[in-house]
């Protein structure tokens, strides 16, 4: 078993945490995860609706009685968001966890959020950023190298660089991920130092992810070197699937496109309908580096016990070579 501060902060069998997808970290998935061991994070901003949001919120607890969490999205978006609104629902709905995200630190919501006794993880791309999330009172941060799927920031910082010096610039727990798709991988993200790994790509793959078969099936076809890097010209870079439409983004981009005209192909109503009905002409989709692990489709249960008990063989096997160090996450 391995028991870090996360997994004991947050009272979950496993040091993983499900990253917060728009489109997709809906209800299902996010029950999954959590029922798997893992903590699902449940994306606030796929509701647009409060009732509707309340309701996604009443589902994942009638699917699982173990912790989930919420993600509150502090991103650019097209559509305005006021957080405190599902600040609200989630203090009558008794949400334990929050998760923000967003290219500032949490200081406007900190203060609510721990005064209704939520634990709060703040996900940023850089050690400085995290600094500033501890010190504005978060209990954990989590940080993802630009290998990861989605947002990436414009630093362009390594998982492998990122999290060690993250470890070393903060002292509350560190959350790891980019490119994390295997029990491997999530061994070498608690040997950098995090106390558990955020996985995204690989959840994709779950039978309760929202997607459409013809989707699934193209993830399965493709490997790591298939995503790309668009959206920098607004100062909002995601890794994305790559396809004729990242490449024509790309193209508009490089030759001075405004957000308006962006917004043809990257708006997110093409996506959603990209995962509902399999229109692969349709929209951008966000996908990391870990794409290469996605070999089959399968419940996130099952996804999550393959991860967990691989990186519990490495450490076995790095014992057999080195011998038991201390810190090792093995209980």
């Amino acid at each position: 078993m391995l028991r870090t501060r996360i997994t004991e902060m947050l009272g979950i069998e496993h040091p993983i945490i499900g990253g917060a997808m728009m489109w997709l970290s809906r209800h299902e998935l996010t029950a999954a995860v959590s029922a798997g061991g893992g903590l699902g994070i449940l994306a606030s901003a796929n509701y647009t609706d409060l009732d509707e949001f309340r309701d996604a919120l009443g589902r994942v607890k009638d699917a699982t009685d173990k912790p989930f969490g919420v993600n509150l999205n502090m991103f650019p978006s097209f559509r305005k968001l006021d957080n405190n609104l599902y600040l609200d629902v989630m203090e009558k709905e008794g949400v334990k966890i929050v998760e923000t995200s967003g290219h500032r630190a949490p200081d406007h919501l900190a203060g609510r959020i721990k005064a209704a006794g939520m634990t709060l993880i703040h996900k940023c791309v850089a050690p400085r950023y995290a600094k500033k999330a501890e010190s504005v009172g978060v209990d954990a941060v989590t940080v993802v190298g630009w290998e990861n799927g989605g947002a990436t920031g414009v630093l362009d910082i390594a998982t492998m660089v990122l999290i060690p010096r993250t470890v070393d610039a903060v002292s509350i727990p560190v959350i790891g991920g980019g490119g994390v798709g295997d029990g491997r991988g999530l061994a070498a993200i608690l040997a950098l130092g995090a106390e558990a790994a955020i996985v995204g790509t690989r959840f994709l793959a779950a039978t309760e992810a929202p997607i459409h078969p013809r989707v699934r099936q193209e993830m399965i076809r493709r490997i790591e070197s298939d995503t790309m890097l668009v959206m920098r010209s607004v100062q909002n870079t995601h890794r994305v699937l790559k396809t004729p439409n990242a490449l024509k983004v790309r193209e508009m981009e490089a030759r001075g496109a405004d957000l308006d005209e962006l917004r043809t192909i990257i708006a997110g109503e093409n996506t959603s309908r990209m995962l509902t009905e399999g229109d692969l002409d349709s929209g951008i989709l966000s996908l990391g580096q870990a794409v290469g692990f996605v070999r089959e489709i399968k419940p996130a249960a099952e996804i999550i016990d393959e991860i967990a008990r691989d990186a519990e063989d490495v450490f076995e096997k790095m014992e057999g070579i080195f011998g038991r160090g201390r810190g090792a996450p093995c209980a």
